[in-house]
């Protein structure tokens, strides 16, 4: 053993502890010989130092110079050794961290191992992990945090993630993290905040203190919202908001802690505002009485309905509440009985079914015809749509719904009331009466309704209505296992539309997008399969609150009956089979299919397609898909 080693003194070699100082020569800061002169003073001095504490003190490199080298090169430079040759950490400090890494078997980074054991402190690694990665070091414990962006996530959420933002600099908004390098927290912050984030680097401690400080100061604030308005104020506000901003649900939700608001924007629920537990009885109610529901019943699910009038509409908003363990659940959906109604050539079937759809289906004198897919799909729109287009002077039409969404000039529209005994099954017995050329049944709940509709369609009656199916053969196969019979259901049903809603790309910030390995692997496809697609996303602006999305579209699969699927029907095909006849026979294409077409044309993106359309059989090549569907390439 050497005389100094044994005295403890560390003397690393060129390689291991010549990082930095490599950094500084290569980046022009110091030449080669100013660093092997620091070397030979570094070896004479009594106490250790590294070569770059030795460059500092002979005032041959600034601090900023090495902030430069670092970033510049930090791809090449391992913690552990910066903090050593920083002069932060001894060697055997070091080494010490990496023995205790290997006995735990610890999956902790070597930083946490560090700050745990006490071998530096957390300020200080924090500082040269900003210096290594490029990120800004904050303090959010000392640093003014723009309220408007803290309220756009509740409190708790921060605390699980350890991250904040601090505020926006131009079109960027600065969020501290704990651990920048994370790309889990990095995607969820996205998805609140937007694409456009710059992530900074905080203590812990610091972003913990720092919310503790947003959270007492939002509660002030919350109070004086509270004492400063009433409680039928802050219920007429949130409707008033949630229209302006066109919100299709109101989630209120009472937690453990707060008093939680969320809102469906495009479909996807977003947070809106978070009270204190104690407004939970006084705004419940209110809603109550607005709805007329029981206000003293506190036990049992409970429906209602409120006609909310606004300067330039009336909004039709239907309330349930539900009974949970934190206390009343409420969800309002929001109505609006004079929305525009869709032209049927722009509810987005493709081209070549389009024609097909309106001479075979909608100008037949008789049939039923099922519009199909999960509540919130914008199935009602699509009926409207086409009663739009049967609608004229010489046409008697008569409706059965639970609720009226639309009303319609020239029509008999009935809104169902159970509670004043106008239910579905006594409604439906009295609308044939009313000599209707056109039926429409706001849904098939059950067989009595199929049953009606069947009867209607058999007695000379276009019938319209909807279905909770997951496609369009799902719908097929579903009616059968009603019990209606397959001769009435082959014989009846003319068509099936079943349809998503996905959301479109903002326009004020699309841009070109090419899709990933990973989606196209999912469709099963590669690049050629999509070649000549013009794919889009959206960035993140203020216009579409930094999601990239602004407006929905809807994707759908038209199935047109014809003789070789009502043979199968009768002879009791499978649903694999009626699904190969459909796509052969009848030009059927798929939801997943339609999706990928549109998302070719930029009227949605690859990620919306994956996240909301089943994938029931592998899509076939764009190209065929555009060919089949009528689109131009």
């Amino acid at each position: 053993m050497t005389e100094k080693a044994a005295s403890g003194k560390h003397e690393p070699s060129d390689e291991e502890a010549s990082d930095i100082v490599r950094a500084l020569t290569e980046e022009g800061f110091i030449t080669e010989e100013q660093a092997q002169y620091a070397r030979r003073i570094q070896e004479k001095l009594p106490t250790p130092k590294t070569v770059l504490e030795v460059l500092k003190e002979l005032k041959q490199v600034t601090d900023a110079q090495v902030r430069q080298a670092i970033q510049e090169n930090r791809v090449q430079m391992r913690i552990g050794r910066l903090l050593v040759e920083l002069g932060k950490l001894n060697e055997a400090d070091l080494q010490a961290a990496f023995s205790i890494k290997a006995e735990e078997k610890s999956k902790k980074k070597l930083g946490e191992i560090l700050v745990e054991h006490n071998f530096i402190e957390e300020r200080k690694l924090i500082e040269v992990l900003s210096m290594q990665m490029g990120f800004a070091y904050i303090d959010p414990q000392f640093t003014k945090i723009d309220p408007e962006l803290y309220r756009k996530v509740p409190h708790k959420w921060y605390e699980d993630h350890w991250l904040i933002p601090v505020r926006r600099e131009g079109e960027e908004i600065i969020v501290a993290f704990a651990d920048p390098l994370d790309k889990h927290e990095l995607d969820t912050a996205r998805n609140f905040f937007g694409q456009n984030i710059r992530p900074a680097i905080a203590l812990k401690s610091s972003i913990q203190e720092a919310l503790k400080q947003m959270e007492r100061s939002s509660r002030k604030i919350n109070r004086a919202e509270v004492a400063h308005d009433t409680v039928v104020g802050i219920v007429n506000n949130l409707i008033i908001t949630a229209v302006n901003e066109e919100v299709s649900d109101i989630h209120i939700e009472p937690m453990h802690d707060r008093l939680r608001i969320r809102f469906r924007q495009d479909g996807v629920l977003v947070p809106y505002k978070d009270y204190e537990r104690e407004l939970i009885p006084a705004l419940i109610s209110r809603i109550k009485i607005m709805c007329q529901a029981d206000i003293a019943e506190k036990r049992r699910h409970q429906d209602g309905r409120i006609l909310f009038d606004m300067a330039d509409t009336q909004v039709d908003i239907r309330v349930s509440i539900y009974v949970t363990i934190s206390g009343e659940k409420i969800v309002m959906r929001l109505l609006r009985q004079q929305a525009t109604l869709l032209n049927i050539e722009d509810v987005g079937i493709a081209p070549r079914l389009y024609e097909r759809f309106r001479y075979q289906v909608l100008d037949r004198p008789s049939g039923v015809l099922m519009v199909t897919g999960p509540t919130g799909s914008g199935k009602t729109t699509t009926v409207y749509s086409c009663i739009n287009y049967l609608n004229s002077p010489s046409t008697s039409i008569v409706t059965a719904e639970d609720p009226v969404e639309y009303i319609i000039d020239g029509i008999a529209q009935c809104s169902i009331n159970p509670k004043l005994d106008l239910t579905f099954a006594e409604t439906l017995r009295h609308i044939v009466r009313q000599d209707p050329d056109v039926v429409v049944i706001g849904e098939i709940r059950d067989r009595f309704s199929a049953d009606v509709a069947v009867q209607a369609s058999l007695t000379g009656h276009k019938v319209l209505t909807t279905f909770h199916a997951e496609d369009s053969i799902g719908a097929l196969t579903r009616l059968l296992k009603m019990g209606v019979e397959p001769f009435l259901v082959a014989s009846t049903v003319v068509g099936i539309a079943a349809q998503r809603l996905v959301r479109r790309p903002c326009s004020e910030c699309v841009a070109p997008e090419r899709p990933s390995l990973v989606s196209l692997r999912r469709l099963g496809y590669n690049s050629k399969d999509v070649s000549g697609g013009e794919f889009r996303k959206g960035k993140g602006c203020p216009a579409c609150r930094f999601t990239g999305y602004r407006g929905r579209a809807a994707i759908l699969e038209m199935l047109i009956m014809d003789e070789s699927l009502r043979s199968a029907i009768i002879d009791g095909a499978s649903a694999q089979r009626l699904r190969q006849i459909g796509i052969e026979k009848t030009g059927l294409l798929t939801l997943l299919e339609d999706g990928i077409v549109k998302a070719a044309k930029g009227v949605t993106t690859i990620d919306e397609v994956l996240r909301c359309l089943p994938q029931v059989i592998s899509p076939r090549p764009l190209a065929e898909l555009r060919r089949k569907s009528g689109e131009k390439s």
